[in-house]
């Protein structure tokens, strides 16, 4: 007979982890931060906006929080923040990375000016945070988790999107091959594609719409737009050992807008 599963806690329990999450001053970033710290995690939030992440920082749960305030386009001095951040024995044992920029121009009007930009914000922070994370000090013994905010724009095609489509495959890309270095390091990474999330960025995007523009984006989206919430909880659970093994994997989460 099979052994049977004994669950003696929450297997999505973080008690006693710490953990970065970037771009933690609004949206998706903010929600997941809110939601780690109520599963028991310590939080350092990250963004360049102090008076907000001092705002986001007051709604965790908990305590042993705190903020770092830090331009990821630095990101040369990515590794000597970690660094910093993690000294007195304070390493980490994940990252939620999910700063970024949206952009969407159509193919024949970029510029250099533009494709820097975008791979700029999207892909070079995030090579830099795996490559820090990966010394030693900065993340803990046990097995770590790094999940990165991808897009169902790495997997679908929609005009405009070419460029940021670009930058989010090129990060679903790389994040493959990086769990095949990290696993030997203990650290799993995964991304998670979503699709249309009700921030403030979405209502940014959205408000040039048609009515029928927007309803029609809308109906692409099986189970409607998607809530802050939707991404946090499937952060956490790849952030938890509840995935524990599960690495090189982008987790779709899009309200079935990929189905069509």
């Amino acid at each position: 007979m099979p052994n049977s599963i004994s669950i003696s806690k929450n297997p999505m329990d973080l008690t006693g982890e710490r953990i970065l999450v970037t771009g933690a001053s609004s949206g998706i970033g903010k929600a997941t931060a809110q939601l780690l710290s109520a599963l028991g995690a310590q939080v350092v939030v990250l963004g360049r906006n102090k008076e907000r992440l001092e705002q986001a920082l007051k709604t965790l749960e908990g305590s042993g929080h705190s903020i770092e305030i830090f331009d990821l386009s630095e990101f040369d001095q990515i590794p000597s923040m970690l660094k910093r951040i993690t000294q007195e024995g304070k390493s980490f044992s994940g990252i939620f990375h999910a700063a970024g920029i949206e952009f969407v121009m159509p193919v024949r009007l970029l510029k250099e000016k533009q494709i820097n930009e975008v791979f700029n914000s999207n892909i070079r922070p995030m090579m830099a945070l795996v490559r820090g994370f990966c010394k030693k000090g900065i993340r803990s013994e046990t097995m770590c988790s790094i999940v990165l905010m991808s897009s169902v724009a790495s997997l679908k095609g929609q005009s405009g999107m070419s460029l940021y489509s670009a930058s989010k495959g090129a990060m679903d890309a790389a994040m493959r091959s990086m769990a095949c270095e990290l696993a030997e390091s203990k650290i799993r990474i995964n991304s998670i594609a979503a699709a249309a999330v009700e921030t403030e960025m979405h209502q940014r995007l959205i408000q040039n719409m048609s009515m029928a523009t927007l309803n029609g984006y809308q109906e692409k989206h099986l189970l409607g737009f998607g809530q802050v919430e939707d991404i946090a909880n499937a952060s956490a659970f790849l952030l938890s050992n509840a995935s524990r093994w599960i690495t090189g994997t982008t987790m779709i989460v899009d309200g079935g807008y990929t189905c069509r």
